[in-house]
């Protein structure tokens, strides 16, 4: 095993890191009043990775299952307890707790307690996922193919519930 090849060819290093305190405000606050801070997007990363932070709010509904066909996703629960999905049956996990899915992977998460949870997404390579994050709501509600075209350009693909693996 090796590292990848050398990108930065320099000899002296840059300055160019990116500092986001703790106390940011959410990017992003759902009708649901769930939150999602963007703590390092494929903007800022060039593409190697994004990061987001989730902090749901009791009995908060997550994605049904779907996959992606060209990013990774990763969740690591920070606080609280969240229902995370594998692929093959439901996960109730909690702080600590990490599941990785590879590219294909099928998922999904959500929050069934009655406590507020808070959990780091990781997708990789970095994929514009703002804009989904903004508007699959609204997306949702218009429907037909519009949703249908929103889905693929930004690699969602849900499975029907009658598709779905048993759990």
């Amino acid at each position: 095993m090796s590292y990848p090849e050398p990108r930065y060819l320099g000899d002296k290093g840059e300055i160019n890191a990116v500092f986001r305190p703790s106390d940011t405000e959410a990017d992003l606050t759902s009708a649901s009043g769930n939150r999602t801070h963007y703590l390092a997007t494929h903007a800022t990363t060039g593409g190697e990775f994004g990061l987001y932070k989730v902090d749901m709010g009791p009995k908060s509904p997550g994605p049904s299952t779907h996959f992606h066909k060209s990013i990774s996703e990763s969740f690591f629960v920070l606080s609280g307890e969240v229902g995370l999905y594998n692929g093959e049956k439901w996960i109730t996990a909690g702080a600590g707790d990490f599941l990785y899915v590879p590219v294909g992977g099928l998922h999904a998460f959500k929050n069934d307690s009655d406590e507020p949870s808070s959990m780091l997404l990781l997708f990789s390579p970095g994929a514009p996922r703002e804009e989904y994050f903004e508007r699959v709501a609204e997306m949702a509600q218009r429907g037909g193919q519009e949703f249908a075209d929103f889905l693929v350009r930004h690699d969602s693909f849900f499975v029907d519930q009658e598709e779905e693996p048993a759990h």
